[in-house]
């Protein structure tokens, strides 16, 4: 068994284990969420009548959308065992906070402030998750 970045795999053929080569673990991970958003999205479109190809119905754009997507995801995942890349680092969560943040911000102050307001406090609180922020250019904005 072998670690490549976080993800241990193994293969077992004919009495011996031999790692399965993950060589890129951001594509790896990045397939996989594709595949599981595209699959979830065919799956809660079963629901919906599909229709046909010239008078489709409410299942057909998010079915097909979905399918795509599931796609798309399996072929970053098979390339991530063909081509190396760099490991997953660690998750920024004060930068993932502070953008949760701007927008639930966004979506209390929209009544209060109107648009134009709301967005202003959206972009200045969300831009502050980067590392390029500067509060002297940030606030002479308005």
């Amino acid at each position: 068994m072998r670690e490549f970045g976080r993800v241990k795999a193994v293969i077992i053929r004919g009495g011996t284990s031999k790692g399965v080569g993950i060589r890129n673990p951001k594509d790896f991970w990045s397939g996989v969420i594709f595949a599981a958003v595209g699959l979830a999205a065919v799956v809660l479109g079963r629901d919906y009548p599909m229709g046909t190809t010239m008078r489709m119905g409410p299942a057909y754009f998010p079915t097909v959308l979905g399918l795509l997507l599931t796609l798309i995801g399996l072929a970053a995942v098979i390339r991530s065992l063909i081509r190396p890349g760099a490991p997953v680092g660690p998750l920024a969560y004060r930068k993932v906070l502070l953008v949760t943040v701007s927008i639930g911000l966004f979506g209390l102050l929209l009544r209060a402030l109107g648009l134009a307001g709301a967005i202003l406090l959206l972009v200045i609180v969300s831009a502050y998750a980067s590392q390029r922020f500067i509060w002297s250019i940030a606030l002479p904005l308005p």
